[in-house]
């Protein structure tokens, strides 16, 4: 190449460099910008209040959590997250309502978001059912001295609803209801969920005349087990069909996700990372939602418990949490439907589910 044709090509990648430069630093100085904004919007000012973000030590290793409510005098709600390793930090402006009634803490559980950040892979070995239960009643054993509560709300969402009802069932003591939505009870959640996929997938082989997808599905429908066979023709009928989630988090709340204030872009990729770690050890056939089934617990127990969950869930199904629901014996119980919610009904509809915690459960948090 001639000198003064290479001459030209370096400057040119030098000015599309400096212009992505610029560009970059726009877009983040933007973005800090709606930060700021988002993080006025969400300010609690009230004398009573508590607005707090620190590690603690839980289990051995540094934990996050949040602390948030407008009144120290309000009961104390533990929201455990789901996913697993689907903090929740970032997607809960919505829940600012709550924080009149309620202090809301959330917790970046062991594998998760800041906590994993903290500790990386180093946690491998600890990533157990059993491990994570002593780590939500450490940690309700820690808010109820930080905070001067006898007791709390317990809320879990899907994996959070699994994990949630065993800390409920093993330390009673530390709860005045336990809440789940999204409820896990095992391997048969997810063979519902499995089969209302298949149903949809014939539905939709059907309304195109794809008879090979109908004659493939057909088998598979009549036994719609999770079976790898049977994954895989569901597997392969959805990306054909480009099958759209039943489910999506569309959320209630003035702040988007990516302006959430002090959520950098290294939370974001410890959030990635958590989810896809977390995943690896309590998602699949050899994971805990799946070998271990709520009967297992048995069905008693000795504070009041609510359902809340919504009647188009496609993700954690409502048959067989109403089902677990309905064997269960404890001195109040509730099952609440939301009609045409699905999976992510505390965050597309946290003024509903909101609601349904002030009518229903906030008369058993007695300060």
């Amino acid at each position: 190449m001639p000198r003064k044709a290479a001459r030209l090509v370096g400057v040119s990648l030098l000015g599309l460099a400096g212009v992505l430069v610029v560009v970059v630093a726009a877009g983040l100085g933007f973005r800090a910008y709606r930060q700021h904004l988002a993080a006025e919007t969400l300010a609690i000012h009230s004398p009573m209040g508590v607005q707090e973000g620190e590690y603690v030590d839980i289990g051995g290793i540094k934990q996050w959590i949040q602390i948030r409510g407008e009144d120290r005098d309000n009961p104390v709600l533990l929201f455990v997250h789901g996913g697993p390793g689907g903090t929740t930090l970032p997607i809960s402006s919505g829940w600012r309502p709550w924080e009149k009634h309620f202090t809301v803490v959330q917790w970046d559980q062991r594998g998760t978001g800041r906590t994993y950040g903290a500790a990386g892979d180093t946690l491998a070995p600890t990533m157990t059912l059993e491990r994570m239960i002593q780590d939500g009643v450490e940690l309700t054993e820690y808010l109820r001295t930080h905070l001067h509560k006898e007791r709390i709300v317990l809320v879990g969402h899907s994996w959070g609803s699994f994990l949630g009802i065993h800390m409920a069932k093993q330390r009673p003591d530390l709860f005045y209801a336990y809440v789940g939505t999204g409820q896990v009870v095992g391997r048969t959640t997810f063979e519902k969920a499995f089969e209302l996929t298949i149903a949809r997938l014939q539905a939709r082989a059907a309304s195109t005349g794809n008879s090979e997808a109908l004659a493939e599905l057909a088998p598979v429908a009549a036994r719609p087990t999770i079976t790898q066979e049977n994954r895989l023709i569901a597997e392969k009928w959805s990306s054909a069909f480009a099958l759209p989630p039943t489910d999506r988090i569309q959320l209630a709340g003035p702040i988007p996700p990516r302006f959430m204030p002090d959520f950098s872009l290294l939370d974001w990729y410890n959030w990635r990372k958590g989810v896809a770690f977390s995943t690896k050890y309590l998602t699949g056939r050899d994971g805990p939602m799946f070998r271990h089934d709520m009967a297992s617990i048995g069905f008693e127990f000795s504070i009041p418990m609510f359902f809340i969950d919504g009647d188009a869930d496609g993700v954690t199904p409502g048959g067989p949490a109403e089902q677990y629901f309905n064997q269960i014996r404890a001195p109040h119980k509730e099952f609440v439907w939301i009609r045409g919610g699905d999976h992510f009904v505390p965050f597309n509809r946290p003024d509903e589910f909101l609601a349904e915690l002030m009518s229903r459960v906030r008369p058993f948090a007695r300060n």
